[in-house]
């Protein structure tokens, strides 16, 4: 059993700051990438950010890039996602993803691509 769980949520202020982390456990797994995701009220979830897990590289949904830096800790086993400038748009929950296996050098940005997923963390940015 592979769980994610993921922290750091909470209410901030238009411009501020927040980082969120996603610790992974259970069983081991390998890792092609893992992602972070997010879902307003009302909204579908969308693509934010991917980490390929060997070498690091990563990629961004055009709203937030520039604003958001996603990374890694292999030692502690955590995702996490950097968050500055915030704006009431990024209101949202945010959910960590892990996809086991894909093809080198491709990133992954649907939902359907990820085999585990977090229960998710409450982002409010206030206005």
């Amino acid at each position: 059993q592979v769980q994610l769980v993921e922290s750091g949520g909470g209410l901030v202020q238009t411009g501020g700051s927040l980082r969120v982390s996603c610790a992974a456990s259970g069983r081991t797994f390998s890792r092609h990438s893992m992602a972070w995701f997010r879902q307003a009220p009302g909204k579908e979830r969308e693509f934010v950010a991917v980490i390929r897990w060997v070498g690091g590289t990563t990629d961004y949904a055009d709203s937030v890039k520039g604003r958001f830096t996603i990374s890694r800790d292999n030692a502690k086993n955590t995702l996490y996602l950097q968050m500055n400038s915030l704006k009431p748009e990024d209101t949202a929950v945010y959910y960590c993803a892990a996809r086991s296996s894909g093809y080198r050098g491709t990133y992954y940005y649907s939902q359907s691509d990820y085999d585990y997923w977090g229960q998710g963390t409450q982002v409010t940015v206030s206005s």
